[in-house]
């Protein structure tokens, strides 16, 4: 049983980490057995996704990613859950599952990122904060274990709506396509997780991961609008764009992120 765990992990256990955020939720989530709550997204092969084979589960718990001269760091855990088939293959998760959506402070607010300083006269800089949420822009394409192609957009947000509702770095048609590897990618080398078999839960952990992309490139802001008077719409695509160093080729971006994994028979999770 062990072997067969390590098998598979060699397939999938790294990748999968980001990658499972990218499936289409089912409307309904069986409980797990005692002991496997936290793959409670992972779909029951009995009941949900006869193909789901192995679940997994993972957290990021830390890093940043740095898109032309702005830098975001990952300070609240964003957490994955979902399943896979026997060969590593056609991730799905249940609606307990996918990407928890986890905003990420943005040092400078509003301000930082458009330059807009009068900005603060009408409003003030407590309500001038901004957030940034990582958000999937299409299909990860998985080469290996250390090797994992994931499209992104980020969408920045702010209380008072001084951005608009969809402003965003990147769009599912011109995505941050990070390049994820746990070797050495730019000026940035990453680490495999340390992974160890729990014999009374079969679950292999993995902990002390970190990706690394140190060569992707970065497109412009996008639907970035401010509301003058209530009415009058200005756009502040090119403000962003230029104030924050976008577009960015490849060499002036780069991201780090630590995450955990856990991995587990679907059998087991539900039996």
């Amino acid at each position: 049983m062990k072997s067969k765990f390590y098998a598979r992990l060699a397939a999938c256990a790294g990748a999968a980490a980001l990658a499972v955020a990218l499936m289409a939720p089912m409307a309904q989530a069986e409980t797990p057995a005692p002991g496997y709550s936290q793959f409670a997204g992972c779909p029951s092969p009995k009941s949900e996704n006869p193909a789901i084979s192995t679940c997994i589960t993972s957290t990021i718990t830390g890093g940043n990613l740095h898109l032309g001269n702005k830098e975001t760091k990952i300070t609240n855990p964003i957490t994955l859950s979902g399943g896979v088939n026997e060969f590593s293959e056609g991730f799905s998760f249940t609606s307990k599952g996918g990407l928890s959506k986890a905003k990420q402070k943005v040092e400078g607010g509003v301000i930082g990122l458009t330059g807009l300083t009068w900005l603060a006269e009408f409003l003030g800089v407590d309500a001038l904060t901004l957030y940034a949420t990582a958000e999937l822009a299409g299909t990860p394409k998985i080469n290996n274990v250390e090797d994992l192609i994931l499209p992104l957009k980020v969408h920045l947000e702010n209380t008072t709506g001084v951005l608009g509702p969809s402003c965003y770095i990147g769009s599912n048609s011109n995505p941050i396509k990070l390049h994820l590897v746990t070797g050495t990618s730019g000026n940035l080398t990453g680490k495999a997780p340390e992974y160890v078999f729990d014999p009374a839960t079969e679950i292999v952990k993995g902990t002390n991961g970190t990706f690394v992309d140190g060569t992707f490139s970065a497109p412009g802001a996008n639907g970035c609008r401010l509301i003058l008077f209530g009415f009058i719409p200005i756009s502040l695509d090119g403000t962003i764009n230029l104030v924050s160093g976008l577009p960015a080729a490849s060499g002036k971006n780069f991201t780090s992120q630590n995450y955990n994994i856990e991995i587990v028979e679907a059998g087991l999770v539900y039996p």
